[in-house]
């Protein structure tokens, strides 16, 4: 069995440790011949590797594959070819695999980095209700605002207090109990609706072209008017993709 990992400077620009994941994981199967390109390499892949007809298994991330390609493999029996958000592969050659009973791996969804992105974004929301971020850089050069007092020492309602050292001029406290007014409900906006309904807000989301899933799996309401979610938003996030088609939405 004959295994090869190949991987262009440009995929890594995005995915920096995907390829030397993957080749820790094939190293504890077998031998693994693993080439990383120069920047420059532009030649399609049955050009790259060394006599691609005893290739068994190949995965090609970054690699242009052309229709000449993929025939020369003739040993092949599982494949992946990746490019930075989609396969390189076209259904055509999809097909061609399939008679020739190659498996071929692809991912399927762009999914498995909401997780990542939602917890950013709940981040933020943490940090702006408590303003970490300005009292981390206060604090950098000063004890006073470790300073819980009240000004003068002497209780007054509403002002600053042991027990309460946020800025009531803006939306702050804890996230339980707050109406959160999400513009979207994809991948990531679900999964954010989801951690902050999980800490008990009152969650609403806007997106006409989402299926009924999307808002059942997060626990949030679905809103059809979207002037109706910016009413009586406390924690507003627009959570789609700045396109032609989303621009001015908000």
């Amino acid at each position: 069995m004959r295994s090869v990992i190949i991987v262009h400077p440009g995929f890594e620009r995005v995915w920096p440790f995907v390829a030397d994941h993957l080749n820790r994981l094939w190293q504890g199967q077998s031998s693994v011949e693993f080439v990383r390109l120069e920047d420059q390499e532009q030649r399609p892949l049955h050009q790259i590797v060394d006599t691609p007809a005893s290739v068994t298994r190949l995965i090609a991330l970054g690699v242009p594959v052309s229709v000449a390609c993929l025939p020369k493999f003739t040993s092949l029996r599982e494949v992946a070819c990746e490019g930075n958000y989609s396969s390189v592969v076209t259904p055509e050659q999809r097909a061609e695999l399939k008679a020739r009973d190659v498996l071929f791996y692809t991912q399927p969804t762009e999914g498995f980095w909401s997780q990542s992105v939602a917890e950013f974004g709940l981040a933020l929301t943490l940090a702006g209700l408590r303003r970490i971020p300005q009292l981390h850089h206060a604090i950098l050069t000063s004890l006073e605002p470790w300073d819980y007092e009240p000004p003068g020492g002497k209780g007054r309602p509403g002002a600053r207090g042991h027990q309460f050292g946020d800025d009531p001029r803006f939306t702050n406290g804890t996230i339980a109990g707050k109406r959160v007014r999400i513009v979207g409900a994809g991948n990531i906006a679900s999964t954010y609706a989801s951690f902050v309904r999980m800490l008990g807000a009152d969650v609403a989301a806007w997106d006409p072209f989402a299926n009924e899933t999307s808002f059942h799996r997060s626990g949030s309401r679905k809103e059809w008017h979207l002037n109706r979610l910016v009413r009586d938003a406390e924690i507003f996030l627009p959570m789609v993709p700045l396109t032609e088609t989303t621009r001015g939405l908000v």
